[in-house]
């Protein structure tokens, strides 16, 4: 069974940072695409980052783009979420991920064989 569990998230102040983590079990290979996805308060869930399993397929979404980094530790099947200059509009509902059937990214913001995590909450205010 799948399973993918989330940590790091908290309260920041604007400009502020956090790392986020997800610890993946459960997958038969090491060959999925994992990710992140987050709910903003009235929003619908939006896809925001995406890392394949060789770590050269990633994908950011544009409104995080140059302030979040994706990384992953293909050994302990754990992605992580570095956030930097972060905003009250990166206030959400962060959840991790994972894609089994595709090893890279190019569609990972639209499928609809996600495994997800139950989240961690993001709150960026002073």
């Amino acid at each position: 069974q799948l399973q993918l569990v989330e940590s790091g998230g908290g309260l920041v102040q604007p400009g502020g940072s956090l790392r986020l983590s997800c610890a993946a079990s459960g997958f038969t290979s090491d060959r999925f695409a994992i990710g992140w996805f987050r709910r903003r308060p009235g929003k619908e869930p939006e896809g925001i980052s995406c890392i394949g399993s060789s770590g050269t397929s990633i994908l950011y979404a544009d409104s995080v783009k140059g302030r979040f980094t994706i990384s992953r530790d293909s050994a302990t099947n754990t992605v992580y979420l570095q956030m930097s200059d972060l905003t009250p509009e990166d206030t959400a509902v962060y959840y991790c991920t994972a894609d089994s059937r595709f090893a890279v990214c190019a569609y990972y913001f639209v499928s609809r064989n996600l495994a997800w995590g139950h989240g961690t909450q993001v709150t960026v205010s002073s």
